[in-house]
């Protein structure tokens, strides 16, 4: 009797599970049969003739946005035009961008690129293109509307916390020629390495840099300048928060898959020999340059300063697709050795020191943040 109650139970649960999943399959295949109601409706009755190749993309990437503001959709030709990017040499503007309440956002402007020399700042949002408004537009159109030939001029309307007007820039497109790694010796004591990015080759770069830099026998600290970095390669970052590092975690990330759940440590061997180290992060600096400011900071390796991080704590894979294009998917996110994710909250600094003024430049005379972490570590 016993076994027959059992069997009765069991089988009920498996039919509901089945019931569940059935329903959910008939539910999206009805889905699927409104969409292409829609797209009949609108290819026989929009006052305009349409393109329905782009139709689809719109739509394709309005599902991947749907999912968070890094995900989304690249055509064949965009896609070719990053992987150009990624290179190291591109016509534009240098802005890395995300979308944000259907407008644009600017994660940060490049060192030495049209955009940073005109005054663009890390968290701006541009909100209109020449004459044209980019609310109600993708990513994907907005920035198409931004691409160009080199030596067109394009103006920019932006929207900037703390300033009531709207701001416009007039920026001509360059050939973005972009290296990740400079360095100096600031104060003859202090080695200056600043990071722009985290590309293939960022590592090697950085570890070069500081061998360079202790030769110089007066110096005694780092600062390593994270600030508009906007990231790039996890296992990059990795490697160089494993520089300063003896031992103790890095980062870990969270799958959906549990068996996709990985945890990253520092080996032996900080190659600046324990020398004092600060970091310079602001809004500009997201993704990999927070795992590096985390991490530096969670095992009290580095002295923090400047402004609160992006706070992008998610990682993104580009997933090729048959028709030559690809999707940009975020597949994990991170977390810091604390075990914080710093999604939507960023780093927070040790010492917070705000940008002084529009003519703000990194590494300049207006540079006040550098000039405040010189003269802490000359003490």
């Amino acid at each position: 009797m016993k076994k027959t109650q059992f069997f009765l139970i069991v089988f009920f649960n498996f039919f509901l599970i089945s019931q569940t999943i059935n329903s959910t399959e008939i539910d999206i295949y009805k889905k699927i049969d409104l969409f292409g109601e829609v797209l009949e409706k609108i290819n026989r009755e929009y006052v305009d003739e349409t393109n329905q190749s782009d139709g689809m993309d719109a739509a394709i990437n309005g599902l991947l946005q749907s999912l968070d503001p890094y995900s989304s959709y690249m055509t064949p030709e965009i896609f070719q035009e990053m992987q150009t990017e990624t290179s190291g040499e591109f016509g534009g503007l240098g802005i890395e961008v995300s979308m944000e309440a259907g407008v644009v956002k600017v994660i940060s402007p490049i060192d030495d690129t049209p955009a940073s020399k005109v005054g663009i700042k890390a968290g701006d949002y541009i909100v209109k293109i020449n004459n044209t408004q980019v609310q109600g537009k993708s990513l994907s159109e907005a920035v198409d509307l931004m691409r160009g030939p080199v030596g067109s001029s394009i103006e920019l309307t932006v929207r900037r916390r703390g300033v009531k007007k709207a701001l416009t820039f007039n920026i001509t497109r360059e050939i973005i020629e972009v290296q990740s790694v400079k360095s100096d010796l600031l104060d003859n004591n202090i080695g200056y390495i600043r990071l722009t990015s985290f590309n293939d080759n960022s590592s090697e770069q950085i570890k070069k840099k500081i061998e360079k830099l202790k030769k110089n026998e007066n110096l005694n600290a780092f600062i390593l300048d994270l600030r508009n970095n906007p990231g790039g390669l996890l296992s990059q970052a990795i490697k160089i928060s494993d520089f300063f590092l003896e031992n103790g975690e890095i980062v870990s990330t969270k799958s959906r898959k549990k068996s996709e759940n990985r945890k990253w440590f520092a080996r032996k061997g900080d190659i600046t020999d324990g020398k004092t180290l600060l970091v310079l992060i602001n809004y500009g600096s997201a993704s990999a340059s927070e795992i590096v400011a985390g991490a530096l900071k969670d095992h009290k390796r580095a002295i923090i300063l400047g402004e609160s991080s992006y706070g992008k704590g998610s990682v993104q894979s580009i997933i090729p697709l048959k028709n030559k294009g690809a999707i940009r998917l975020t597949v994990a996110k991170y977390y810091l050795p604390s075990g914080k994710s710093i999604s939507e909250v960023g780093v927070r600094p040790d010492i917070e020191v705000d940008e002084e003024g529009d003519d703000f430049r990194i590494k300049t005379e207006t540079d006040n943040q550098l000039n405040y972490a010189i003269k802490l570590l000359n003490g």
